[in-house]
């Protein structure tokens, strides 16, 4: 009766932490009439990928667009060929207005096709194709010349009567200038996540009002009175942190909203990216590629339109699996546990409640940011790896609570899936550090053992306070003296990657043009640098947890011969 008054206690105390921790969240101002003016669309679904010329069926566009058509007025494609040529009927259908672009890259046969099929639908369907792109940051990519670009938009103005575009990243209309002569309305792509100079959510509308000036600045003096449209503007749900610039749902919906509402203010025309998360660009953009729509790859709303918004909408049902994990870890520690005193079977319990919430949380955020089947296979290995860890932790710590020795399977068994743990986190941080623009770092990796390193620390530590200069972090985790040598190099090689990984996000910042030409002065951009580097909470997080590693093996006393 004592341990399960004591466990009703953790759980209660859980589901609390849990509940506060997930309060829906105010996001701003309502969209009005929760509808957007204008949408980018592709309709791709998982095991789909315009690369490798796996498209949707009509029906599966036809869901879409029926959901959309309560979403947005407006829609923005990228495409007129393949699986795309369907969607101008089913928007007619539907009442639905388009954007409608012309994939243009380096095969000049399929570009050419690509403005045919446009030019087809464009004049088909005039009152639901209102403007036309031609090719969508073709520049960017560095597949076309400018001058090359310049031919095809000249080719489709003298063949529909819609205005006509050409989509890219603001500072490519800065760079190529003249292109603003040619188009009908200039688009340009503002994503504050994206800059080279990252912009906090909170500081982006201000940034895109900025931003939007000056290429009309530039813009009235060679081709005065031009329209703007705003093409792509958007913020991820998920997705690694970029000095400031924090990916999240609640960011995401914020960034909306307080996008529309400068808008309204100036009577800028903006089209907001993207309808759906896009599984197929997690393999070119990693998680945050793929987490920029206000639907899931599921068709789920990933946040409101109106209202507030929670950022982990799955928190219960979290918490309700953790919590059935804990009881099952009492079922297998009960008779131990009867032997104890109430404080140590509560620091027990809580310590298991960490780990099961800790592993539940990661293993469905894994899961949900896995795309496909190879993807969801490395995230089981994971999450079995995350299992072991924490089951063989939690056997330890119990034995440092009773004052017991732990069988020397359970220490070589720890030994091995914590090397194992090591080497992942060090491969992942070679990663981050040589380029990990699109590189998430990888909490779901150490994560449990981590906590499990510190947790056994601070159990060590209840009634017996530790000298730090003479601890020995063997005997923490039960390890044989006899690998010591071995994990001074692994201690001292954490350390070397930690650096480095300092380093590779600040030379990241130090490159970026636009960062450049904000801080000419080499000292002031490193500085700079240093501070988006350094002020990255996901970064931070992750030089945590290799410190804590590296401290776990640098603590080991060398044995003497």
């Amino acid at each position: 009766m004592r341990i399960l008054l004591i466990a009703a206690l953790i759980i209660l105390l859980n589901g609390t932490v849990s509940w506060v921790m997930n309060l829906p969240q105010d996001a701003g101002l309502d969209v009005p009439d929760g509808k957007l003016n204008s949408l980018s669309f592709a309709p791709f679904r998982e095991g789909q990928n315009p690369l490798l010329l796996q498209f949707p069926t009509p029906d599966q566009i036809e869901e879409d667009l029926k959901l959309l058509s309560d979403k947005t007025h407006t829609i923005r494609t990228y495409s007129s060929t393949e699986g795309m040529r369907p969607i101008p009927a089913l928007a007619q259908k539907y009442g639905l207005k388009m954007i409608q672009g012309a994939w243009i890259g380096y095969l000049k046969a399929d570009s050419q096709a690509e403005i045919d099929a446009l030019v087809e639908s464009a004049n088909r369907y005039p009152d639901v194709v209102k403007r036309v792109i031609v090719g969508n940051e073709v520049l960017l990519r560095g597949e076309r010349k400018p001058e090359e670009l310049v031919e095809y938009i000249r080719q489709v103005k003298k063949r529909v009567t819609q205005p006509v575009s050409y989509a890219d990243v603001w500072s490519m209309y800065m760079k190529y200038p003249e292109l603003i002569k040619e188009v009908d309305f200039i688009t340009i792509h503002i994503l504050p996540y994206w800059e080279d100079k990252p912009i906090p959510v909170d500081k982006a509308p201000e940034h895109i009002e900025r931003i939007y000036k000056q290429v009309q600045k530039e813009a009235e003096t060679i081709s005065p009175g031009k329209p703007i449209l705003i093409g792509e503007s958007g913020w991820p749900s998920e997705g690694r942190q970029r000095g400031w610039a924090v990916p999240s749902v609640v960011n995401e919906a914020a960034f909306i909203r307080g996008l529309l509402e400068v808008a309204a203010v100036n009577r800028f025309d903006v089209n907001i990216v993207e309808a759906f998360n896009q599984s197929w660009k997690s393999e070119l953009e990693g998680v945050v590629g793929a987490n920029w729509g206000l639907f899931s790859v599921e068709r789920k709303e990933v946040f409101p339109l109106t209202g507030k918004v929670y950022e982990n909408s799955e928190w219960l049902d979290q918490f309700t699996m953790a919590s059935l994990l804990l009881i099952l870890c009492i079922v297998c520690f009960a008779n131990n546990l009867k032997a104890c005193s109430s404080l140590k079977i509560f620091v027990f319990l809580a310590f298991l409640q960490l780990l099961c919430a800790v592993l539940v949380f990661q293993g469905d955020k894994s899961w949900y940011t896995s795309y496909n089947d190879w993807q969801r296979f490395k995230t089981i290995l994971v999450v079995l790896l995350n299992g072991i860890v924490a089951a063989l932790v939690s056997r330890r710590a119990f034995d440092l609570l009773a004052g017991k020795l732990t069988k020397r399977g359970i220490t070589v068994a720890l030994d091995v899936v914590y090397l194992i743990v090591f080497a992942l986190m060090l491969y992942k941080t070679y990663l981050l550090a040589a380029d990990g623009r699109y590189i998430s770092f990888p909490f779901e990796i150490a994560a449990i053992p981590v906590i499990g390193l510190a947790g056994l620390f601070c159990i060590q530590c209840l009634g017996n306070p530790i000298d730090l200069k003479k601890f020995d972090f063997n005997r923490l985790t039960g390890r044989s003296p006899e690998i010591n040598r071995r994990n001074k190099w692994l201690g001292w090689l954490t350390v070397f990657y930690t650096a480095g990984l300092v380093a590779g996000e600040t030379k990241a910042f130090m490159i970026g043009r636009d960062f450049i030409l904000e801080f000419p002065s080499i000292g002031e951009r490193l500085g700079w640098a240093l501070v988006y580097t350094l002020t990255n909470g996901q970064l931070i997080g992750w030089l945590v947890c290799l410190l804590v590693v590296s401290w776990s093996l640098l603590t080991g006393k060398q044995r003497l011969t």
